[in-house]
């Protein structure tokens, strides 16, 4: 951590300085080539990086004050291999906050390029001020213009997103479509540096195709996993008891193993959950056992002897939906594999994790 900023702590990965030692012997050939500065042309080169993820925090610090102002706290601000990123404590309520949010990065950038720009005029280009101010204006210019590509996990995708999102009042379906334009914009940027050259009749410089390749597949990563978010969140967003569980009927704890199949019959529930003399779910049959036992024997066979123990706490609102119904049964699964679905205080349903990890998945 190197500071905080509204609240939150700036993280300076590992992995960034990697990517400054690499980036200054990639520039240093350029620099040399605009000035004979001997081994200063190095410290040109590290200036130029430094001012390049100076440019990623001022676009990830515009990402957090807008985000509070929307009333969405930051948790951390992260400068990477890759540039950086901005965690939040939720998800964006709104369209509106999600674009307001994601187009400030890159105007801020956008503004300091002008800023560079306005006192290059006054310097010396090929001077080391020069050098140092001209990089200045040229990496905002580039952070914020390609960020502003609409395609995920860039800014602009999450233009996309949003605008996508209000238009069908589903956010996944604009996560998942702004997933795809990241996808076809990681292929361009590829097809750039490869195909581009190839089409006009010159090589490709290897230089630029590893450059594109390297960004190619940083965008093509974040899209996809874009994608399968937004896919997931879907599916999350359709679950209910009756998708995710089986439906059950309470008996009471003095019940026969016969009495109780018979009610289950009744009221058409594939289980059956044992109440305690409060009323409280107390336990469920095994199913197993219960088919274990003989026919002849289900009359007078207790329906506690085939049955599993449910601590407190293994309960669930059987009217919630969606996320809400996800994060209900992740609370619930912590004390028991197994939870019952309640509404009213009657039991409902009964309702396994692994169910409801299946229903994501599929």
């Amino acid at each position: 951590m190197i500071g905080r900023a509204v609240g939150a702590p700036i993280i300076l990965a590992p992995s960034w300085l990697i990517a400054a030692v690499v980036l200054t012997l990639i520039f240093a050939p350029t620099i040399r080539a605009r000035a004979d500065l001997g081994a200063l042309v190095y410290v040109v080169a590290l200036g130029f990086v430094v001012l390049l993820f100076a440019s990623v925090l001022v676009h990830e610090l515009a990402h957090g004050l807008m985000a509070r102002a929307r009333g969405q706290q930051p948790r951390e601000f992260v400068l990477t291999l890759w540039g950086g990123h901005t965690a939040f404590g939720g998800a964006t309520p709104t369209p509106a906050s999600s674009a307001l949010i994601a187009v400030v990065g890159p105007i801020a950038n956008l503004l300091l390029a002008a800023v560079f720009l306005a006192v290059a005029q006054g310097v010396e280009t090929n001077s080391l001020v020069g050098l140092l101010v001209w990089s200045g204006c040229l990496t905002n210019a580039f952070v914020g213009l390609f960020n502003l590509v609409p395609g995920l996990p860039l800014d602009g995708g999450f233009l996309l997103e949003a605008a996508v999102w209000a238009v069908t009042k589903n956010r996944h379906t604009g996560t998942v479509a702004a997933g795809w334009v990241g996808r076809v914009v990681a292929v361009a940027v590829f097809a750039w540096a490869l195909v581009l050259p190839l089409v006009q009749g010159r090589q490709p410089e290897i230089y630029d195709v590893v450059w594109a390749a390297l960004i190619g597949a940083f965008l093509w990563s974040g899209a996809s996993a874009a994608v399968r978010g937004g896919r997931t969140q879907k599916a999350v967003g359709l679950l209910t008891v009756a998708s995710v569980g089986r439906r059950a009927t309470g008996v009471g704890h003095t019940e026969s193993l016969a009495h109780a199949g018979a009610l289950a019959a009744a009221a058409g529930a594939e289980e059956v959950v044992i109440l305690s003399p409060d009323g409280r779910p107390a336990a469920y049959v095994d199913r197993a056992a219960a088919a274990s036992v003989p026919a002849d024997a289900a009359g007078t066979t207790p329906v506690t002897a085939v049955a599993v123990p449910l601590p407190g706490g293994a309960v669930v609102d059987g009217l919630l939906t969606g996320q809400q119904l996800v994060a209900a049964v992740g609370r619930a699964t912590e004390h028991s594999p197994v939870v019952v679905a309640v509404v009213d205080g009657r039991v409902v349903g009964l309702i396994r994790a692994m169910d409801v990890v299946a229903a994501i998945r599929s």
